[in-house]
């Protein structure tokens, strides 16, 4: 039977995903219908919701019309005006590179009075998957695998993933000259540097050529021959700031990690808990972030500080996992595996790690809930906590467990949640 505290880190975490919610969001930045066409593109796992939302709110009359790709089971059925189509995430697919090629299309032969709306959010890399000339999808496709098991950062996946796209990197927007161009971007990176949201392809690019090559040579991943060759051709470079093709180019951020976090802040202020928010852009290897995680709720729970009970430590951001094991993972279940560990147990500490679009990594799940009985109720079900750790098995761990948070797509992105609530100052106890 749940808890009153996991009901309470349950509803923090809906407060979250509501308030990126593109429904919600993005009527309001809406720019003003142009004397010509408007056609919209867009890619990411909110793509379908930011879509309907721009048809339920644009004039009947005037004209509308295009295409957006989102991840497989992500979609919101079919639209009137705008096409949707799924396509392969993380791992990008035959389906995204056909979704591209028929947006480009769709941008040929714009006016100066038409107007190009792009709809960016999380997942929009791997969904806007056509190569560079010279490179092949299966290219593509064995250097995101190789990226996603290295441990490497969302902006270092992402600047490789740049300098290998027809598209991305800036690159979509010069196809969509002479037309206004007006971007709307849900945020899922630390620090929400328009740029790296998906991979920016309507936005001048700020990483080189020289940092993708670097990126592959830190992670020791040994790139397909034709990617090699590529990325020595002066032609691989993105476009930069002042190129003329961000000249009539508007881009706004229309939900971010912060926000969200500060949304279930409220719900923790509305039940007399103090909340305290650690950062919206935290990252780093799951394991280790949750030690120090841990440690701070020690700190909270013994001595009152930084906050003193019943208090809650808030955070956002993107963690990443070195894969070592074969388990089923999630760096959010790593996360919560690697922090009950570090906690052992520690009373009054119960936790919730999820990924705001509702899929832990490729799993089925958001993320799971810790209690501090999680371990001891493990070991009754002879599940040892470390092998799985070792193994990369937090799915495996909490699933044992029923403990998963499995919410289905939420078809919104802010990255990850995570919320430790202490419940007494131990002195108290005494």
């Amino acid at each position: 039977m749940p808890s009153a505290e996991s009901d309470l880190l349950l509803q923090m975490f809906q407060a979250a995903v509501d308030a990126a919610a593109p429904k919600l969001c993005l009527p309001p930045h809406l720019p003003l219908p142009p004397r010509g066409r408007t056609v919209v593109v867009g890619a990411g796992k909110a793509a379908a919701a930011m879509a309907q939302a721009v048809e339920a709110h644009w004039p009947a009359d005037r004209p509308l019309s295009g295409l957006v790709v989102t991840r497989y089971h992500h979609g919101v059925g079919t639209l009137k005006r705008i096409d949707v189509v799924e396509a392969g995430h993380p791992v990008p697919d035959e389906a995204g590179l056909q979704a591209v090629t028929r947006m480009l299309m769709l941008l040929q032969g714009l006016a100066v009075d038409d107007m190009v709306l792009c709809l960016m959010s999380g997942g929009a890399s791997a969904l806007l998957a056509l190569p560079a000339p010279g490179l092949t999808l299966a290219d593509k496709q064995a250097v995101a695998r190789a990226l996603l098991r290295s441990g490497a950062r969302i902006d270092e996946i992402n600047c490789v993933r740049k300098h290998l796209s027809a598209v991305k990197g800036g690159r979509l927007a010069q196809s969509a000259r002479p037309a206004k161009l007006v971007t709307l971007m849900i945020s899922d990176v630390p620090g929400d540097a328009p740029c790296v949201i998906g991979s920016g392809p309507t936005i001048p690019d700020t990483s080189t050529l020289s940092e993708a090559r670097e990126v592959l040579a830190r992670y020791r991943i040994e790139p397909p021959p034709a990617v090699a060759v590529w990325l020595q051709n002066p032609a691989a470079e993105t476009p930069k700031p002042g190129d003329p093709a961000f000249a009539s180019n508007a881009a706004t951020i229309i939900a971010t990690p912060q926000k969200s976090l500060e949304a279930a802040a409220e719900v923790a202020r509305g039940k007399g808990i103090t909340p305290l928010i650690l950062g919206d852009a935290i990252e780093g290897e799951s394991a280790e972030v949750a030690r120090v995680m841990a440690g701070i709720a020690r700190q909270c729970a013994l001595h009152g500080q930084p906050a003193r009970p019943p208090c809650v430590l808030i955070s956002g951001g993107e963690t990443t996992v070195t894969v070592r094991g074969n388990g089923r993972g999630g760096r959010n279940a790593e996360f919560l595996l690697a922090l009950g560990l570090a906690l052992d147990g520690y009373p009054d500490i119960h936790a919730i790690a999820c990924d705001t679009d509702g899929i832990d990594g490729t799993e089925d799940n958001a993320g799971a809930l810790l209690a501090p009985d999680s371990l001891d109720r493990a070991l009754a079900r002879g599940i040892d906590a470390r092998a799985q750790l070792a193994d990369n098995d937090g799915y495996g761990f909490f699933s044992a467990l029923d403990d998963l948070v499995v919410t289905g797509p939420t078809r919104t992105n802010v990255n990850d949640f995570r919320a430790i609530l202490i419940t007494h100052l131990q002195a108290d106890r005494t």
